[in-house]
């Protein structure tokens, strides 16, 4: 394989592909604003080679990210569809129905379980643990559970992990996600059940929605993964199959240089052969 190089803009390889996975927050957002020039990029792919599906480790339902989407001015008509960790986490909440669950995680995050016959439960009296995470995300770390991860791990109970992202970018400031509680927990050898990137049954769902969009199977070389997560986004591309394209100016920017719009290459081919992982091109921000 060929290095990664960095690339002015996405037109310099979208001829390569038939349908595109992208990330949601820091790619086309950064929580709070999205990003006028990822959402022109798309368009033109859109219309040039393929479909594109959203990939996001929201741990809430593909329509709530749309609502979100919608709220911040990016059009319908920028993708074609959305898969969320949230979708594959309820797909496993419904296996489990007629069980308790203790949950950890914001309020916003309730509308996972809405209609399934589950019942939320305090941790002595739960059969297992969903986690869509921190109650407080402005204010708690992962540090704050340490008594709740005790208890959980004193009666064996495995944690479904609805968002495997470490930390995300709101504006300037970087929030805890659930998959550092995740981690967390496994310090203690609890048992933890992850849904979204960069674990494969997501991508396999992915490709059935991507197949569906594209009126026939889309072979993974003919798939990009557009992300800025290095251990979700790239590594779940890698795990899958698919090229990637990492976006540095998101999550990782101060790995790659001094100002997330300026990344210094050998920092960012340095960075991905520490983590062995593999990039087919790089750009600061998504844009055509």
């Amino acid at each position: 394989m060929k290095p990664a190089h960095r690339i002015e803009g996405l037109n310099e390889i979208a001829h390569h592909y038939g349908a595109m996975l992208c990330d949601v927050w820091g790619v086309i957002h950064d929580g709070k604003t999205a990003y006028p020039e990822a959402v022109q990029a798309m368009t033109r792919f859109r219309a040039g080679s393929g479909p594109i599906l959203l990939l996001s480790n929201a741990p809430r339902p593909a329509a709530s990210v749309a609502e979100m989407l919608d709220r911040m001015g990016v059009p319908r008509d920028a993708y074609d569809g959305i898969l969320t960790s949230g979708d594959a986490t309820r797909l496993e909440m419904t296996r489990r129905q007629g069980q308790r669950f203790h949950f950890l995680g914001p309020d916003r995050d309730r509308p996972l379980w809405a209609g399934l016959d589950v019942t939320e439960a305090p941790v002595a009296e739960a059969d297992f643990v969903l986690c869509t995470g921190l109650f407080d995300d402005d204010t708690e770390t992962p540090d704050d559970y340490a008594a709740t991860f005790g208890d959980m791990r004193r009666r064996g109970l495995q944690m479904i992990c609805a968002n495997p992202d470490i930390k995300v970018s709101r504006g300037p400031k970087l929030i805890w996600c659930a998959g550092a509680l995740a981690a967390a927990y496994e310090k203690i050898d609890g048992q933890v059940v992850y849904f979204g990137k960069p674990h494969l049954p997501v991508y396999a769902l992915a490709a059935d929605r991507l197949a569906e969009l594209a009126g026939k199977p889309v072979e993974p070389a003919r798939i990009l993964a557009v992300g800025d997560g290095m251990r979700t986004d790239i590594l779940g591309g890698n795990r899958a199959g698919i090229d990637a394209l990492l976006i540095t100016a998101g999550i990782h920017w101060e790995q790659f240089g001094k100002a997330p719009h300026a990344p210094d290459a050998a920092k960012v081919l340095q960075t991905l052969e520490a983590e062995e992982l593999f990039a087919a091109a790089f750009q600061p921000h998504l844009k055509w």
